[in-house]
């Protein structure tokens, strides 16, 4: 059984989630009839001027699957001189970890001022995988460098892919997301990388809804994220709630997944 495997952000973004997401402009609702395929082309854009990142703060979610306590994942953003750091981490709990246990650590940093992903690594722990993996993105040259060590067999391997000149990643996109003017009907599709095929990512703006979390009651919107190119296209969906407010704090988060659906929702911010 694959659950909880690649959870924690990667779960959110699909990478799940990654991911777990479009374009940098805010484009109009599809018209009936409109097909996927007819998104703009993917792009990065950096945060607006005087934009504020959460610095110091960290979401701690609760996670369920089929109402079973699924386990936690905790996302936490700090200020890195001219950059931008993340820390992820995701744990299984309950009967979840005894069917299949999850220790997954995660590390990613981007540019402040262009929301380029610069970095990622991650050590995962999932059933028997024990994986250290780093991604480093070279944007002269436009590829992804993938290191990945297996440390029960010892077995590296590194490997190369061509990415465009700008991307997130499934841990950085969580934060490129919020960073986007989230009004009902706008559409955003860019390209995530994790140091395989890049996928590009359709976020949707479907509508406000207030939202009943162990953190409190929020006002929020909805945003559905999905997949709609590359190898993850048609392998999943994402919603995320965020607060409805400037600061577009992510109370709640759905994946759905060929095996089921997980469900992360907002304990506590801890700064």
């Amino acid at each position: 059984m694959r659950l909880l495997q690649n959870s924690g952000l990667a779960v959110l973004w699909l990478a799940t989630l990654p991911g777990l997401f479009g374009q940098g402009q805010a484009t109009p609702p599809a018209s009936a009839g409109s097909s996927v395929s007819a998104a703009p082309s993917a792009q990065i854009v950096p945060p607006p001027p005087g934009y504020r990142f959460p610095d110091g703060q960290s979401y701690v979610f609760g996670v369920e699957w089929h109402l079973f306590n699924a386990g936690s994942a905790t996302v936490k953003l700090e200020s890195a001189g001219a950059d931008q750091h993340v820390s992820a981490y995701g744990d299984s709990a309950g009967v979840v970890s005894v069917l299949f246990k999850v220790h997954d650590r995660f590390e990613a940093s981007f540019g402040a001022k262009s929301f380029c992903s610069l970095q990622v690594t991650k050590h995962t722990e999932e059933g028997q995988r024990r994986h250290d993996t780093e991604v480093r993105f070279d944007y002269p040259r436009r590829k992804s460098i993938l290191k990945d060590k297996n440390l029960k067999t010892g077995e590296s391997k590194q490997v190369e892919n061509d990415i465009p000149g700008c991307v997130t990643d499934v841990i950085s996109g969580f934060y490129y997301l919020a960073s986007l003017p989230l009004q009902p009907g706008n559409t955003y599709t860019f390209p995530i990388n994790d140091g395989g095929k890049t996928t590009e990512v359709m976020a949707s703006v479907e509508a406000p809804e207030q939202v009943k979390v162990p953190a409190g009651t929020f006002q929020t919107v909805r945003v559905k994220a999905e997949p709609v190119s590359g190898p993850l296209q048609g392998k999943g969906s994402v919603w995320v709630w965020f607060t409805n407010d400037p600061n577009h704090t992510p109370v709640q988060m759905r994946s759905k997944l060929g095996w089921g659906t997980l469900l992360f929702r907002l304990q506590r911010i801890e700064k």
